[in-house]
């Protein structure tokens, strides 16, 4: 039956090389997508991502190589993992834009090529037909944008834009070529700051807690206890919180909302309206006496509201891209792919941000939906990387994939209902560099089905966990003699998996 339904699937896909329209967005926990039906699946304002995998297939064990935004985008654009592309941190790596990526395999296949939205990696993008980025991490309000022909700045929200953008490209590309649409999006990235429709979002609700937002980070490495990215400890007045001056209370870091300052008079009036009184309500409950842990669960609320009102507006503009590809009869012939940089701490363990090995973070969303070849309302098992994703437009695009790119073609998982072939890859390897930001220590590792074993580069300590027995990953048991056989078994597929990466 496998065989049959892999033949009927080649039969459908081989009549035209597909369009193929790439959904990218930044820091979007699989918890923020109901979908994936994770602890916040009753709040998650997703209905058109869900779309996607009602018509397609989701992807429920994705992971990225390596959880930082330009070195997952690097991953993602090579297919190689971070030390032979050459990006593996945002302190001080620039990507060679000399290098084959897939965007440049696919023009050489007759596809005409467009980035648009986040691009985060330093250099100019290269390509790409078409190319219309944000500098850096962009703002949320009246943004920048950089293209061949200089730099401008756009009135109006961020997300709204650049699918604006994306759809005019669309109504104006060539229409002689397959084309490969890059839309990237900034949202949800920190620092948080809603579309002005969604101010009011989630104010008559109260964001479930997950059971690890006062982690002590006992039972692990100490390595644990230096990082600063808690709710807790590390949320500033401004940036994070939107307050519009700091409280004399020491518990308070500096740093204003730079986004607040790029608004113009009318939006600033907005934004202050609808933030000015609950802020008040904060200033009067610090002055009756606040307890760290009702602050630590204010900051908590405030930080899952703008950040589930970012999502909204990004399942928003998703609705328009899916239904512009409707209404403009472009759906049928194209594969749509929702995917995020890498997953994020939604207060899981008391932090916000990335990097950590741990699932919340090293999970990533991918969703795709191919008429005529995935069957609609698949859910994978198959462990797949970013790295995947160059030979994955490769192969449907019918052009050759070069020896080199070190991920694997997810078509062979595509056209057998998402179940993984025997040859299948069984363990993902991960590795971060260390940066500056949050002082999260350099680490590597891997994951198969069951169990994850990371090691810290500095120290050589090694973490190992049972994710089937401790899926929320507070035991480490790399020192009970009982899990000794396993241990060592996870360590010589630790070294199997850095010779065959190359590694060095």
């Amino acid at each position: 039956m496998r065989i049959l339904t892999f033949l009927a699937a080649c039969c459908l896909s081989a009549s035209a090389a597909p369009n193929i329209v790439f959904l990218f967005s930044d820091d979007h926990a699989l918890n923020a997508i109901s979908a994936y039906g994770g602890r916040l699946k009753d709040v998650a304002p997703t209905p058109n991502i869900d779309r996607i995998a009602r018509e397609g297939m989701i992807f429920e064990r994705s992971y990225c190589t390596n959880s930082i935004c330009g070195p997952s985008r690097a991953s993602i654009i090579t297919g190689k993992h971070s030390h032979l592309n050459g990006f593996r941190n945002n302190d001080s790596d620039k990507f060679d834009g000399t290098q084959q990526t897939f965007p440049k395999l696919l023009q050489k296949a007759g596809y005409t090529t467009a980035m648009i939205g986040k691009w985060h990696l330093v250099t100019q993008p290269t390509g790409f037909d078409h190319w219309d980025i944000l500098p850096g991490q962009g703002s949320y309000y009246n943004p920048d944008f950089i293209s061949e022909n200089g730099k401008e700045r756009v009135e109006g929200y961020c997300t709204d834009i650049i699918t604006d953008k994306a759809i005019d490209w669309l109504e104006n590309r060539p229409k002689d070529k397959p084309f490969v649409l890059m839309c990237q999006h900034k949202a949800p990235h920190r620092p948080w700051v809603p579309a002005e429709r969604h101010y009011t979002l989630f104010d008559d609700v109260t964001i479930p807690e997950p059971d690890s937002l006062f982690d002590d980070y006992s039972d692990r490495s100490d390595e644990l206890k230096k990082q600063q990215m808690t709710v807790a400890d590390h949320f500033s007045w401004g940036h994070d919180m939107f307050l519009p001056r700091k409280p004399e209370d020491p518990r308070f870091l500096d740093m204003a909302l730079g986004d607040r300052r790029r608004m113009k008079k009318e939006q600033k009036s907005a934004f202050d309206a609808a933030y000015g009184p609950k802020n008040e309500a904060l200033y009067q409950k610090l002055a009756a006496g606040m307890s760290d842990k009702e602050l630590t669960q204010w900051k908590y609320q405030r930080y899952m509201k703008n950040y589930l009102r970012c999502v909204r507006a990004l399942d928003e503009n998703i609705g328009r891209m899916l239904d512009y590809l409707d209404k403009s009869g472009l759906a049928k012939d194209t594969i749509v792919i929702y995917s995020s940089d890498q997953g994020f701490y939604l207060g899981e363990h008391g932090w916000y941000d990335k990097r950590w090995m741990f699932e919340q973070s090293l999970s990533m969303p991918f969703l795709i939906r191919w008429p005529g070849v995935v069957k609609p309302g698949i859910r994978s098992q198959a462990l797949i990387q970013n790295i995947d994703y160059a030979p994955t437009f490769l192969e449907a695009a019918g052009a050759p994939i070069p020896s080199d790119i070190q991920g694997r073609s997810l078509l062979p998982v595509l056209k057998i209902d998402g179940e993984a072939p025997n040859d299948w890859r069984k363990a993902i390897y991960y590795a971060y560099y260390g940066e500056r930001t949050h002082h999260v220590a350099a680490h590597d590792g891997v994951r198969d089905d069951r169990y994850k074993l990371f090691r810290f580069t500095k120290t050589g300590e090694w973490q190992l966990f049972d994710l089937k027995n401790d899926p929320d990953e507070m035991h480490d048991i790399s020192g009970d003699p009982a899990n000794a056989e396993t241990l060592e078994r996870m360590k010589a597929l630790y070294q199997e998996m850095r010779t065959k990466y190359e590694v060095p």
